[in-house]
């Protein structure tokens, strides 16, 4: 829903980055595909496999994110928790491009020159979903079709999934299993 929400504050934005490949990312993707919009993804450098994945789920060009997208982007999500990629989303866009800050948690946003957002460029972050986004989301979800990529870990290995998600070990998204136990 967060990568929902995130995606319809970038507006009617034709070229989009997305930065930080991973739960959300690889929904909204999908979603942006189906609307028509030309996706360019980033992910942690040296991530083939990301790449590769972002690829198949409809983006037309994946680099790193310290790379330059192959054209000046309308918009950019921020999924990634770092705040160093928020001036390099900044210089991606062209003029009047936005860039929305979709990640819950994020390090902080280093100094940059006024140059970088000039030019009516502008920043939002995403705070709260609405329900009338869920209701939007999931009425548009299976029209996509919107299809996930998970990888289950037992609720007592939490550490070893978030380590692997730290170190691009997994595409898609990360789903703790809690068993019950049955008496």
């Amino acid at each position: 829903m967060i990568g929902y929400r995130s995606l319809r504050m970038t507006g009617d934005a034709e070229r989009l980055g997305l930065y930080g490949f991973g739960a959300a990312a690889h929904i909204v993707s999908q979603v942006a595909a189906h609307q028509g919009r030309r996706i360019f993804a980033f992910t942690r450098e040296g991530d083939d496999e990301g790449q590769s994945f972002a690829r198949r789920l409809g983006a037309e060009w994946a680099g790193g994110s310290s790379d330059s997208p192959p054209e000046e982007l309308d918009a950019a999500i921020v999924f990634a928790p770092v705040g160093a990629l928020v001036p390099t989303a900044l210089r991606a866009v062209g003029k009047g491009g936005v860039v929305v800050l979709g990640g819950i948690h994020m390090s902080d946003i280093p100094s940059f020159p006024y140059e970088t957002i000039w030019g009516e460029r502008s920043l939002k972050s995403v705070a709260n979903l609405t329900r009338r986004d869920g209701e939007k989301f999931l009425a548009l979800a299976p029209k996509v079709p919107v299809c996930t990529e998970v990888t289950p870990f037992p609720l007592e290995r939490a550490n070893e999934a978030l380590d692997a998600l730290r170190g691009s070990g997994i595409s898609g998204a990360v789903v703790l299993v809690v068993e019950e136990e049955i008496r």
